[in-house]
């Protein structure tokens, strides 16, 4: 029993301090994080990945790079998606834009209330103005939302899934990412004070919310405290045992004379 009982203290040790180092390779993964994805941020926004670098592009290592992007407007392809914002619920306004090398990409200007769902449905002639559109690099929201499908035939989408936007708006070069406009004021900011003057004008860019959750060492501390308890544990059977022991091969005696 208690050879067993070793073994599976043993076991518990191990799994659960383990499990407390692998939560600090977290959270020393998720600050890294956060500092890079901070720099691409704050750096002057650069020129996006051309259509040669599309292939096998791992959108994910440039996820919120500033870019800046150069073209026109389709306005007769935007589509609206499901948004839940500082503003409230609604829609974001996606256009794709024109290129001047032929490639579209798929900008969120920003944010509409539901009450404007029509208005920015209702068809619009391509606006040929060259622009200049500086945003974060953004990656693909395949699928649809939470136990929500998109639903292209109806224009119902949920999720900006921009090979499922591409197809359905006929966009023969469409980039493999999309672009959220503007650059937001603030990283790991409340929703106080991101929240902007719930008036126009529309649609409302820079209201990315950019935050990350890092209770690594919240969970490295508790796995670490699990793990001195078996410790503990350990101990008290052991000063359990060493009595039992003792009491065992030295017992008291009653003298007589």
């Amino acid at each position: 029993m208690l050879a067993t009982l070793a073994v599976l203290g043993l076991a518990l040790l191990v799994g659960f301090s383990t499990l407390g180092v692998w939560q600090l390779q977290r959270r020393a993964w998720k600050l890294d994080l956060i500092n890079r994805v901070t720099e691409r941020i704050q750096a002057a926004p650069v020129a996006p990945p051309t259509a040669g670098q599309w292939p096998g592009l791992d959108v994910a290592k440039l996820e919120y790079l500033a870019v800046r992007l150069e073209g026109h407007w389709l306005s007769n392809k935007t589509v609206l998606t499901q948004a839940s914002t500082v503003l409230g619920a609604g829609y974001w306004v996606l256009t794709p834009l024109q290129q001047t090398d032929g490639t579209q990409v798929l900008v969120n200007r920003g944010f509409v209330p539901a009450s404007q769902r029509a208005e920015w449905l209702a068809p619009a002639e391509p606006d040929h103005k060259h622009l200049s559109v500086v945003g974060l690099l953004r990656k693909t929201e395949p699928d649809g939302g939470f136990l929500r499908s998109n639903d292209p035939s109806q224009q119902r989408w949920h999720s900006r899934d921009v090979a499922a936007i591409a197809l359905a708006q006929q966009l023969p070069q469409a980039a493999p990412f999309f672009v959220d406009a503007g650059l937001p004021a603030l990283l790991e900011a409340s929703s106080a004070e991101l929240a902007p003057n719930p008036v126009g004008p529309w649609p409302r860019p820079g209201l990315t919310v950019v935050r990350f959750s890092n209770s690594h060492l919240v969970y490295a501390l508790t796995w670490f405290g699990l793990a001195l308890m078996v410790v503990g544990a350990a101990v008290l059977v052991a000063r359990y045992e060493r009595r039992q022991h003792a009491a065992v091969h030295h017992p008291d005696h009653d003298t007589h004379d």
